[in-house]
């Protein structure tokens, strides 16, 4: 059985999201996490019983901070922050995301400085566990105040409002809460302004892209190996005194990882002599620093995004004293979502690049150009009678050209919110929804570079490539047939695309 991930105050990791995301981890809330959810709680409420001002406990919200609320209604104005906050628009997040956002949440509580009851973390871990999805709307959040809306739609179902997924059908929450056995809860003081006020769909949406994206890298490295060799070009670009010398991390990196794909090719060795050519096209020769270029780019985003899996975006924050320090309840911008934001974006031109560089190859290697590489146009079984991969290279420039128009940066914009109290915010969930687009969009790029690739290897036997090439080539060729004639291309690219996402091609 499947250990379940302890929630005990810990940062979480990018697989942490993942596989809860995937459903295939349970969670539950460890005692760390409820000794420090209880001390918060305390000093909650001693602030409340002095009669002390707290921002969105006893305060109205936004712009309308400096409107006091009285002790007896303190309940009732959490319950309509979640109820007015509620406003998304669009295309349900899918339930991976909303998955990992409940996780991010709870987690982030459990951290000791949000003032919440154990209950509400409990519950949030019983959504997940009893596989019951907010159904939440995609667009409503400008990434600064929080994920407000998306995330108001998350605590809307743990009163027993909003609407849910549970057992596969569209459900009001109420209903599947009864049907799951679980009873809606009560906010109190702080617990609604501490469900929504986080970056949990950024940060969501960066570590659910950044798990797809070390997939896709592996399997980028693959293809770009395996081009090397179906086009016949030389190993002498990845010589490792040459890339020492650049002294950049990534391009070592990748320029490593290509020579152990193609360790022991007798292809490579086949064309050595009396080969007129000096070198090849930038699509092959520069491989290392363009990838590694993106792989450097990711391993940034990558602490971006784990620095926030173990961080607190919550406001105000509670801190409970220890020793001499008093107890404190403090203000400030935790929730501001720009660092994710112009992570995402920076991100997103790196896998325009990776997918980039990529058809390039594709459309060099169809295009049959290089009269040392002897290879069918289009490497079509019969040119004329038959068109072969012609087209499979127009889907990937579709596919890059989409990229590209992603990549215009969401966070450069501002536009004011909150009667202009909140006048900078991030717009980091768009950066988000650009990026894992970006992804997805690739991943079907990558795809058909292994499938252009694998074919023009047959050309070349009965030579065998590096051990780790054959073996990508043998994990497509198992479930894609060489090209004998003409047949549609597009179950043969999803069939690839699913190795891929699946992680079939890491290492």
């Amino acid at each position: 059985m499947t250990q379940p991930l302890v929630l005990d105050g810990q940062a979480l990791s990018i697989e942490d999201a993942a596989s809860v995301a995937r459903g295939d981890r349970p969670v539950r809330l460890g005692s760390r996490g409820r000794t420090a959810l209880l001390r918060s709680r305390e000093v909650v409420e001693q602030s409340l019983e002095r009669g002390e001002a707290i921002y969105g406990v006893n305060t109205g919200f936004g712009s309308l901070a400096r409107q006091r609320i009285a002790p007896d209604e303190v309940r009732e104005v959490q319950r309509n922050l979640i109820r007015s906050h509620a406003a998304g628009v669009g295309e349900p997040l899918s339930e991976s995301v909303v998955r990992s956002m409940l996780l991010l949440l709870a987690a982030s509580l459990c951290r000791g400085c949000s003032g919440v009851r154990p209950v509400v973390v409990e519950r949030l871990i019983d959504l997940l566990n009893h596989r019951v999805v907010p159904v939440v709307p995609s667009r409503g959040s400008v990434g600064a105040s929080g994920d407000l809306a998306p995330l108001s739609h998350c605590a809307l179902v743990l009163t027993g409002e909003g609407h849910v997924m549970h057992d596969g059908a569209y459900k009001p929450a109420g209903m599947a809460l009864a049907d799951a056995g679980l009873q809606p809860i009560t906010l109190e003081a702080k617990e609604g302004l501490a469900l929504v006020n986080g970056t949990h769909l950024m940060t969501s949406l960066a570590a659910l892209a950044l798990h797809d994206l070390d997939r896709l890298v592996d399997a980028a490295v693959l293809a770009n190996a395996m081009m090397i060799d179906a086009c016949l070009a030389t190993d002498a670009f990845l010589d490792d005194r040459l890339h020492a010398a650049r002294n950049q991390a990534g391009q070592c990196v990748i320029a490593r990882r290509l020579r152990e794909c193609l360790a022991g090719s007798e292809i490579i060795p086949s064309h050595k002599v009396d080969d007129p050519r000096v070198q090849d096209p930038y699509s092959l020769r520069c491989s290392p620093q363009i990838l590694g270029a993106a792989v450097d780019m990711t391993e940034h985003v990558r602490t971006v995004v784990q620095r926030e899996l173990g961080g607190v975006s919550d406001n105000p924050l509670v801190f409970a004293g220890a020793g001499e320090a008093a107890d404190a309840i403090v203000s400030g911008g935790n929730f501001h979502g720009l660092p994710l934001a112009l992570a995402m974006d920076a991100l997103t031109i790196a896998v325009a690049h990776l997918a980039g560089v990529s058809e390039r190859r594709t459309y060099y290697l169809l295009a049959a150009s290089d009269s040392e590489n002897p290879l069918n146009p289009y490497l079509s079984p019969q040119p004329g009678l038959h068109s072969g991969l012609m087209i499979v290279q127009y889907t990937a420039a579709a596919c890059c050209n989409e990229i590209q128009t992603l990549c215009a940066p969401a966070s450069v914009a501002n536009i004011p919110t909150s009667a202009g109290q909140e006048d900078y915010n991030s717009f980091g969930p768009l950066a988000g929804f650009q990026l894992r687009r970006a992804v997805e969009l690739a991943t079907y790029v990558v795809a058909v570079e292994l499938l252009c690739a694998a074919e023009a290897l047959e050309y070349h036997r009965p030579l065998r490539s590096g051990d780790a090439v054959e073996a990508a080539h043998a994990l497509v060729r198992s479930h894609v047939p060489r090209l004998r004639a003409d047949r549609p291309m597009t179950n043969d690219i999803e069939s690839i695309v699913k190795l891929i996402r699946s992680g079939r091609f890491g290492r």
